[in-house]
């Protein structure tokens, strides 16, 4: 098991004998407050709850993103993905509503529109390769990158599902545009993810 940044102990299976865990391994774990368990190349990785803007930035894009959502889409956070072998957590994940409205424990990756991901010290690997791979496999069409740090933060990175690799589309700073047309048309500022609220 992968303790993530400073992930804490709970209770898992007894480690696989088969070489690592698998989905089914997964849906069973129980309901654990406060962190979030994903599956990944046969290992759990257990992250502890985010920083303060790491958590603001997530609800503010949930909004942002949910404002311009049609009525067959919603948008959560922290819900996984089921591949084939893996459960990816996306911070932010644009999902089919009547699913997501049913009670789902887990999405499949063609009622998933779009997922982001809040870049953080501890995670970086993740959201610049594991995470990239897993969600273009699943042929997810919409992956957002959000850098909290670095010059002029925050700075959101917008990448497009092209021949099952993802591409660069969108690169913008605070004070600049980020324009999605997918899964839907939306527009904002990355300073609109931190920061103090606007009146």
């Amino acid at each position: 098991m992968d303790g993530g940044e400073g992930g804490m102990a709970m209770p898992l299976p007894a480690e696989p004998s088969h070489g690592g865990y698998t989905v089914e391994d997964w849906m069973n774990l129980p309901e654990s407050v406060g962190q979030r368990v994903e599956l990944i190349d046969g290992s759990f990785v257990v992250s502890p709850t985010p920083l303060s803007i790491h958590q603001i930035c997530a609800k503010r894009l949930v909004r942002i993103l949910d404002d311009a959502a049609p009525g067959d889409m919603e948008v959560v956070e922290a819900f996984g993905v089921r591949t084939a072998d893996e459960v990816p957590v996306p911070d932010v994940l644009v999902g089919d509503a009547e699913v997501l409205l049913g009670a789902a424990a887990v999405l499949q990756p063609g009622e998933v529109y779009a997922v982001a991901e809040i870049v953080s010290m501890g995670n970086r690997r993740r959201d610049y390769q594991d995470k990239p791979r897993l969600y273009a496999e699943a042929g997810i069409g919409t992956f957002l990158r959000i850098e909290l740090a670095g010059p002029n933060p925050p700075h959101v990175e917008v990448l497009a599902l092209r021949d099952g690799k993802y591409v660069s589309v969108v690169n913008a700073a605070a004070g600049e545009t980020v324009a999605l047309t997918e899964p839907f048309p939306v527009r904002f500022d990355p300073a609109e993810l931190v920061g103090r609220r606007r009146r």
